[in-house]
Formats: structure tokens, C-alpha cells, sequence
């Protein structure tokens, strides 16, 4: 091949959008990138290698699960007549179906090299992909929120130890927090917005550094009260002196295992949002691999052990660390433990629920939102919601929070059954930013309505099963149920199509 025939090939990729050998977009079409309503700079496809490594990945679960929230849902378990292993059990069967999940749709962002909304324009259509965006940021925002101001009560907790003068300021309530509690919030509010603004590669670099700090916490927590407890762990400790046995104990165990899953479903779906930036599909699966089956399980156990441990010296599981920081007599340890809690908690908080919703939040209208505005509608929208309103209403939580996030399930189900069994896995990525009404993805004005039919349909099954008391038990399956059904309506909707 002559240079100039190499030229010619480089100026018809720039003037098509044509892909590489591995399938990946080299450069968009003038086309495709003048077109404000679909493309920014923000949410474009990944062109080349990514520097997401399998380690980094490895650091992205641990900065996902080792937070006050994964720490309470592990031993809350136990207070629904489940004993220590049990409630672990659980957890493990939970994650291992996790693992499958996150390769599913972690492998299909790896490949496509897009984020969360612009990959569910396969399924939903260059348009419709506004509807699970705008589902998902709901959840982010609330949650992010409530991980914000449990984080801050760390915070709050350390500056109480260092200067109790500061007590004063906790006398008082403004909008139902005190005058400590909103400098805590406001400051670390500002500092995860800060990350955030410095752009993935610096919430990669605190993800990075993140996971480790929190496991150095944790092992030494764990250490501490274990040697207060006499190194005594009862591994049939229930919280609920009521342990449930035969067949009760299995369905228990294995609603712990959907309950796990429904924890990180958030995150599994947007999960397109962070692999697309992997050096490769193994990368992913490693990554996965070492952060799921390893990282999570080992997690799940010293977690377990902390509130076996403190049930051993108090005389009941302290379901919330900070009480347990609260007794520690050396400040120095204190400042170590509430430093490595706050950063672990802002590296939940920033991968978890930040980036998703900046991204959802761009993706509606990228004309005028940058990944750095979406994240500053997301902070401003998290303390509007009052969070701390939100954390002490079990109605708001298990009403909005939990029949939004029902509709997580339907819609994994439905855009991972419409990539892998009908597309299988071949996708034009220069149409996921074409208005063109013969666009792949272009459908009927932009939406495809099989898509919406499917998730309407099996969305509102599961609101039924999660809201309505008469499907009690069924609830704690709400997660797998829904994406069980959105796959299989959708791909029986499609195919009559």
C-alpha cells in the first residue's frame, strides 16, 4: 500500500465514521459530531486502547462495596432470622451471580466504548435512551445524597474528638441539621465535586487509592474488636432470636443472595460507564473476577466478623462503624480510621452513583450540559432532596427509592437480552449519534417502542411485586424477576415484530 492510498483510507474514516479491524470507531464523522443533539465531547466513543486495567477495575469494586452501606447491609441480614453463615452464604450466592451480570454488561461496554446512555440508544433508540438515563440518574442522585451525609457524620464524629468546643455548634437545627452537621456536609460535598471536575481519570486515581485505604480500616477495625471480644466468633449469632430453619432458612438465604444483587444494580447497569475505558475485554473479566469473587466475599466476611465481634462486647450487632470509631481512645488511630471511612465513603459515593448520573444528566441534553455541568445539577439536586429527610423516612426509601429501583432489573433485562440474542453483540457505532431516519438506531422518531412496550409492561409487574404487601416474599426477588421478564417480553415482542 502506497502513502498516498494510506492517506485516502485515513480521509474516508474521517469523513464516515468507519471502524477499525477490532471494530472500534477510529474518529466520527463531521456528521455525527456536529450533531449537538446527541454528541458531545463527554459522551463520545472511546477511540483506541483504554487505561482502565484489570487492577483498576479490581479497585473500582473495592471502592464499591467497602463503604458504611455495604458494612450495614451485610450484618442487617442477620436480623431477619438468618445466623452468621447464613446470611454470608447468601452474600457469596449473590455475588457470584453479580460476577456473571457484571461481565454481561461490562464485556458489551468494553467493545461499544460508549457510556451507559449512549449504549442503551441500541435498545431504546437515539431518543428513547432519555427514559432509562433519566431512571437511573433519579437513583443516583437520591442515593448519592444519602451516602454524602452518612459520610459526614465520620467527619462530624472526628471533629467532636478533636475539638469538643465544636459541640456548641451541634445544638442548633437548620432545615433539620445543625450548624456541625451542614459544615461536615458542605465540606465533603465540595470535595467529591472537586474529583469529579478534575475529570475519570482522577476518579480512576482515587478509586485506585480508595479500595486499599478502606481495607486497612477494616482489617484494623476488625482486629480491635475481635481482641475485645475475647477473640470469640459465634457463627450462629442471630440477631433475630427467632433463626429460621428448612425450608424458610433456603428462601431467606437466597433472598439475601437477590438483595445483594439489587444493592450494586445500580451500578451494574451503568457499569458500560467505566469498562469502556478497559484495555480489554479480558481486563474486564479479570478485573470482575478479582474484585467480586475475591474482594466482595472477603469483604462480606470481615464485615460479618466485625458485627458478630461487637455483638460479643456490647450485647447487640452495632449495625453503623462510626459508633464503633466513636470508642476509639487514641486520636491518632481515630484521625487514621475517619480519614480512611470518609475517603472510601466519597469513592462509593463519586463510582456508584456521581458519574452515572453527570453522564445521564449530559446525555438529555448535550448541547448545553458537560460532564462537569451534569455533575453540578447532580450535587445541587442531592442536597435539594434533603438527604437526610430521605435516610429517616422507611416510607420514602421503600416506596420511591424501592419502586424506582425496581425498574433497574426490567431494564439490565432488556437492553443486555437486545445486544447479546437479537444484535449478538454487532453494533454500528457511528449511528448511536445519527438523527438520520435511516439510522440503525433511528427507529420511528428516534425511540424504539418494542423497547418501551417491553419495559412498561414488565416495570410494572415489578412495582407490583415490590409495593404491594400481598407479594411480600416475592419482593426481595424483585431485582432478578425484572430482569428475567424485561428480557423475555422484549425478545417475544421483537421477534413478532
Amino acid at each position: 500500500m502506497t502513502a498516498q492510498d494510506l492517506v485516502s483510507n485515513h480521509t474516508k474514516i474521517v469523513e464516515t465514521g468507519e471502524f477499525d479491524q477490532h471494530g472500534h470507531v477510529v474518529v466520527l464523522s463531521s456528521e455525527h459530531t456536529s450533531n449537538k443533539q446527541l454528541y458531545n465531547h463527554d459522551i463520545a466513543p472511546r477511540t483506541g486502547e483504554g487505561q482502565w486495567t484489570a487492577g483498576s477495575l479490581f479497585n473500582w469494586w473495592m471502592s464499591a462495596w467497602h463503604s458504611l452501606g455495604g458494612y450495614a447491609m451485610a450484618v442487617g441480614f442477620m436480623a431477619i432470622g438468618l445466623s452468621a453463615w447464613q446470611a454470608l452464604l447468601g452474600m457469596v450466592l449473590g455475588m457470584v451471580a453479580m460476577w456473571g451480570a457484571s461481565n454481561l454488561m461490562g464485556v458489551a461496554g468494553q467493545k461499544v466504548g460508549v457510556p451507559f446512555p449512549v449504549f442503551a440508544r441500541i435498545t431504546f433508540g437515539v431518543h428513547g435512551a432519555n427514559l432509562p438515563a433519566l431512571l437511573r440518574a433519579i437513583v443516583a442522585v437520591c442515593w448519592y445524597g444519602i451516602q454524602t451525609y452518612l459520610a459526614s457524620h465520620a467527619i462530624m464524629v472526628l471533629v467532636l474528638k478533636l475539638a469538643p468546643g465544636a459541640a456548641t455548634l451541634n445544638n442548633n437545627s437548620i432545615l433539620g441539621l445543625s450548624t456541625l452537621s451542614w459544615i461536615c456536609l458542605l465540606g465533603l460535598w465540595s470535595a467529591q465535586l472537586f474529583v469529579l471536575y478534575r475529570g475519570m481519570e482522577t476518579v480512576r486515581k482515587l478509586s485506585d487509592f480508595a479500595g486499599p485505604t478502606i481495607w486497612v480500616a477494616m482489617i484494623a477495625l476488625a482486629v480491635w474488636t475481635l481482641a475485645r471480644a475475647d477473640w470469640q466468633i459465634n457463627w450462629n449469632y442471630t440477631i433475630d432470636q427467632t433463626q429460621l430453619t428448612g425450608a424458610a432458612s433456603l428462601v431467606a438465604v437466597l433472598g439475601v443472595a437477590s438483595l445483594t444483587l439489587a444493592y450494586m444494580a445500580g451500578p451494574m447497569l451503568n457499569f458500560s460507564d467505566f469498562t469502556r475505558l478497559s484495555v480489554s475485554t479480558s481486563a474486564v473479566r479479570k478485573g470482575n473476577a478479582l474484585g467480586l469473587l475475591v474482594n466482595g466475599v472477603a469483604f462480606a466476611v470481615v464485615s460479618v466478623i466485625i458485627g458478630v465481634a461487637s455483638a460479643e462486647v456490647y450485647g447487640e450487632v452495632v449495625t453503623d462503624p462510626i459508633l464503633l470509631l466513636g470508642d476509639l481512645d487514641s486520636v491518632s488511630l481515630l484521625l487514621i480510621a475517619t480519614i480512611a471511612v470518609a475517603v472510601a465513603q466519597v469513592g462509593v459515593n463519586i463510582i456508584c452513583n456521581f458519574v452515572s448520573a453527570a453522564f445521564d444528566f449530559t446525555h438529555l441534553r448535550p448541547s448545553v450540559i458537560s460532564f462537569k455541568i451534569g455533575g453540578l445539577i447532580t450535587a445541587v439536586l442531592a442536597l435539594a432532596v434533603m438527604p437526610w429527610r430521605l435516610y429517616e423516612s422507611p416510607v420514602i426509601i421503600n416506596v420511591f427509592l424501592g419502586g424506582v429501583g425496581a425498574l433497574i432489573g426490567p431494564l439490565f433485562g432488556i437492553i443486555m437480552a437486545d445486544y447479546y440474542l437479537l444484535k449478538r453483540g454487532k453494533i454500528k457505532v457511528a449511528d448511536l449519534y445519527s438523527s438520520r431516519w435511516d439510522g440503525k438506531y433511528h427507529y420511528s422518531g428516534g425511540i424504539n417502542f418494542r423497547a418501551v412496550t417491553a419495559f412498561l409492561i414488565s416495570g410494572g409487574i415489578c412495582l407490583v411485586i415490590a409495593l404491594a404487601p400481598a407479594f411480600g416474599v416475592l419482593a426481595q426477588f424483585s431485582w432478578p424477576i425484572g430482569v428475567f421478564l424485561g428480557g423475555l417480553v422484549y425478545v417475544g415482542i421483537a421477534r413478532r415484530s
